[in-house]
C-alpha cells in the first residue's frame, strides 16, 4: 500500500512537470502583471482542478470498461480515433508554445548575441532546446519518466529555495502585494471579466486533448496505481510551482514598479511575460549571486520535461495510429519515419521561428485553447460518459464551429471587447451541449418508438385490423406483400454491400445447425457479388490482374439453423499501396449478430502471378465505397 502510495506521488510530480509548459510557465507572471493576486488564482486555481477532474474522471473510465489493466488503453484505442488529428495538433501547438516561449522571454532579453547574429542564434537556442527535448524523451520513456521527473522535481525544488533565499524573503514588504493590480492601465487590454470564463472553460477541459495526460494515465492504471490520486498530487504540486512563479512576479514588481517593465506588443497591449529575467538582468554582479543560475535552472527544467513528455506521447500516439495504418498515402512513407517524432519537432521548430519573426506573443498561440479546441474536448469528455459515444464525430460542423468561435474570440481579443471574448470560448461547449442532447433524444425515442410499434402488434385487435387493412382494399382483395425486398445480386446499404439468402438443410451439420465452414462460403459470395456490383467490365479471359486472398479471419458469436435468413454485410475498411482489407458481419433472421471479420486482398498479375500494386481499376471502383 505504501509503495502505491509512493507511485501516485512519483507520478503526481510527473503530472505537474509535464503540464508546466509555456502556458503555465510564463503566463502565471502575465495574469500577475495584469491583475494581480486575483488574476494569479483565477489561473491557477481551475487549472490545478482540471488536472484533478482528469484523474477523477478517467478512473471511472478506467473501472466502466473491461480489460483489466488495459481497460483504459483499449478505450483509448477506440475512443481516440476521430480525434486523431485534433490530438496532434494540439500536442504540436502546446510544444510550440513552450519552446517559443523559452526563445522570447529567456534567451532573447538575455541579449547574449545582438545585431545580425540574433536570428542565427535564437535558431540555434531552439534547436538545442528541442533536441533537449528528444534526447531526454529517447532516453527515458514512460515506463522510467516518472523516476527522471522526480529527479528534476528534486533539483526544481532546490532551485525555488535558491530564488527565495537570493530574494532574503523575510525583508520588509516582500509579501506586501496588491490584490488587484497595482495599476490598472499598465496593461491596457481586455479586462479580468473577459478573462475569466475562457480560463475556466479552457483549462478545466484542456487536460482532454493532451496526449501526455492519457499516455500517463494508461501507464498510471497498468502499474496498478490510482489515477485519481496521482491527479490530486500533480494538480496540487502544480498549483504550488504557479504561485511561486506569480508570487516572484509580484515580488519583482513591488520591487522595481509596475511601470518599469512590458513591452508593447503588435496590438498595442503590454506584454511583462519577461520581468523576472529583465529584473535580473538589472542587478549588478555582487547582488546577482545564485539567483540568475537558480531562476534559469527552474525554466529549464520546466520546459524540458514537457519537451521530453511531449517527445514521448508523440512517439506512442505516431506508432499506433499512423504506423499500423493501410491508408495508400500512409503506406508510401517509410514505417521508421512514420513512427518517429522528429518531423513533428522540426515542424515545431519551424513555428516557433515564424512566430519569433512576426514578433507574436505568447497570447497569440494561447487563443486556440480558450476557443478552437475546447468545443473538440467538451465532446471527448461526453462521448466518455453519454451512451450515444459511438455516433460519428460531426468533422466539419464541429471545425466549422471552432472555426467561427476562434475568430470571434481573437476578434474580441485585438478590441478588448470582454463579450466577445466570453462568447467565443462559451459557444462550442454549449453546442456540443445541444450536440449530444439532441442526438441522444432522437435516439431514445427511436428506440422508445419501436419498442411500442413492436408491442402493439402484438395486441390481437389490432393485429386483426392490420390484417383486415391489408386484405381489404376498396372491393377487391390485395395479395399479400413481402415485408423486405431483396435484389437477388445484393445491393449497398451506405458503405456496406449487402447480400441475404435462406439457408437449407445443405448447409447444415449432423445435428441442425448451420455448419461453420458454410459461414466463410457465405462471405466469399457475398464478396464475388460485390466485385461484381462495383467492377461489372472485369472479365478472366482479358485481364492484367488477378485478386487473390491474402489473409481471412472469422469469430463466430452465434449459431444458426435452417431456413433462417442469413445476411451477409460486406465493405472496404482500408487499404494501402498493395494489399486492401474488407470487413464483414453476417446476420441472423431477428438481426442478431453472428459473427464478424475481416480479409486480406492482394493482387499479383495474371501472366506469372508477380505482386502488383493496387490497380489503377481497383481505386476507381473501391473509392467510392470507403
Amino acid at each position: 500500500m505504501n509503495f502505491r502510495w509512493i507511485n501516485a506521488l512519483l507520478w503526481g510530480n510527473s503530472v505537474a512537470l509535464a503540464w508546466m509548459w509555456g502556458l503555465g510557465l510564463f503566463f502565471s507572471v502575465q495574469m500577475t502583471f495584469m491583475f494581480g493576486l486575483q488574476g494569479l488564482l483565477l489561473f491557477a486555481v481551475p487549472n490545478a482542478l482540471g488536472l484533478m477532474i482528469f484523474g477523477f474522471l478517467t478512473q471511472i473510465v478506467a473501472k466502466r470498461h473491461a480489460g483489466g489493466k488495459e481497460s483504459l488503453s483499449l478505450f483509448f484505442d477506440k475512443f481516440s480515433k476521430p480525434f486523431r488529428l485534433i490530438f496532434y495538433l494540439y500536442q504540436i501547438l502546446a510544444l510550440t508554445l513552450t519552446v517559443f516561449a523559452l526563445a522570447k522571454y529567456l534567451f532573447r532579453p538575455l541579449e547574449l548575441v545582438s545585431g545580425p547574429m540574433t536570428a542565427l542564434y535564437l535558431c540555434m537556442v531552439v534547436f538545442v532546446v528541442l533536441a533537449a527535448g528528444c534526447l531526454f524523451g529517447e532516453e527515458f520513456g514512460i515506463q522510467r519518466i516518472k523516476f527522471g521527473h522526480g529527479v528534476l522535481g528534486g533539483l526544481l525544488i532546490a532551485c525555488v529555495v535558491a530564488v527565495l533565499s537570493s530574494l532574503h524573503p523575510l525583508e520588509p514588504g516582500f509579501l506586501q502585494w496588491q490584490w488587484h493590480a497595482m495599476q490598472p492601465d499598465a496593461w491596457k487590454g481586455p479586462g479580468l471579466p473577459g478573462y475569466a470564463i475562457p480560463l475556466m472553460v479552457g483549462l478545466l477541459v484542456g487536460p482532454w486533448l493532451d496526449l501526455q495526460h492519457w499516455q500517463r494515465a494508461i501507464q498510471i492504471h497498468r502499474e496498478n496505481t490510482s489515477i485519481r490520486a496521482s491527479y490530486v498530487f500533480g494538480g496540487v504540486i502544480f498549483f504550488l510551482i504557479l504561485l511561486f512563479h506569480g508570487c516572484l512576479a509580484a515580488w519583482v514588481m513591488n520591487k522595481g514598479g509596475v511601470a518599469h517593465y512590458g513591452n508593447p506588443g503588435l496590438d498595442g497591449f503590454n506584454y511583462a511575460h519577461e520581468l523576472v529575467v529583465q529584473y535580473i538582468n538589472s542587478l549588478d554582479a555582487r547582488t546577482k549571486g545564485l539567483l540568475p543560475a537558480a531562476y534559469y535552472s527552474f525554466l529549464a527544467i520546466c520546459t524540458l520535461t514537457t519537451l521530453d513528455s511531449g517527445y514521448i506521447a508523440l512517439k506512442w500516439f505516431l506508432s499506433t495510429h499512423l504506423g499500423g495504418s493501410q491508408n495508400v498515402l500512409v503506406g508510401m512513407i517509410p514505417k521508421r519515419l512514420l513512427d518517429s517524432p522528429i518531423p513533428s519537432f522540426l515542424l515545431v521548430g519551424a513555428i516557433t521561428l515564424a512566430g519569433l519573426w512576426a514578433r507574436l506573443d505568447l497570447e497569440y498561440f494561447m487563443v486556440f485553447y480558450a476557443s478552437f479546441f475546447v468545443g473538440y474536448a467538451s465532446l471527448a469528455i461526453a462521448r466518455c460518459f453519454v451512451p450515444n459515444s459511438q455516433q460519428p464525430l460531426p468533422q466539419i460542423r464541429m471545425f466549422s464551429l471552432a472555426s467561427i468561435s476562434l475568430v470571434i474570440f481573437a476578434f474580441g481579443y485585438c478590441t478588448g471587447a470582454n463579450v466577445l471574448l466570453i462568447l467565443g470560448s462559451l459557444l462550442p461547449p454549449i453546442y456540443v451541449i445541444w450536440l449530444v442532447f439532441n442526438t441522444d433524444l432522437l435516439r431514445v425515442v427511436t428506440e422508445k418508438a419501436g419498442e411500442v410499434i413492436e408491442a402493439a402488434s402484438e395486441i390481437p385487435g389490432l393485429r386483426a385490423l392490420s390484417k383486415t387493412a391489408t386484405l381489404v382494399a376498396g372491393s377487391h382483395v390485395v395479395a399479400p406483400q413481402p415485408q423486405e425486398t431483396h435484389a437477388l445480386s445484393g445491393y449497398f446499404e451506405g458503405k456496406w454491400f449487402v447480400h441475404s439468402l435462406i439457408a437449407t438443410y445443405a448447409d447444415t451439420n449432423s445435428v441442425g445447425n448451420i455448419y461453420f465452414g458454410m459461414y466463410g462460403l457465405y462471405v466469399g459470395k457475398a464478396r464475388e457479388l460485390f466485385f461484381n456490383s462495383v467492377m461489372p467490365a472485369f472479365d478472366l479471359k482479358t485481364t492484367k490482374f488477378l485478386i487473390l486472398t491474402r489473409s481471412f479471419e472469422h469469430k463466430f458469436v452465434r449459431e444458426a439453423r435452417e431456413f433462417d435468413t442469413i445476411t451477409v454485410k460486406i465493405r472496404v475498411a482500408d487499404f494501402n499501396r498493395k494489399f486492401c482489407t474488407l470487413e464483414h458481419q453476417i446476420f441472423g433472421s431477428d438481426n442478431e449478430l453472428l459473427g464478424k471479420g475481416k480479409q486480406s486482398l492482394l493482387f499479383v498479375a495474371a501472366k506469372d502471378y508477380s505482386l502488383l500494386d493496387i490497380p489503377s481499376e481497383v481505386y476507381t471502383a473501391f473509392m467510392p465505397h470507403i
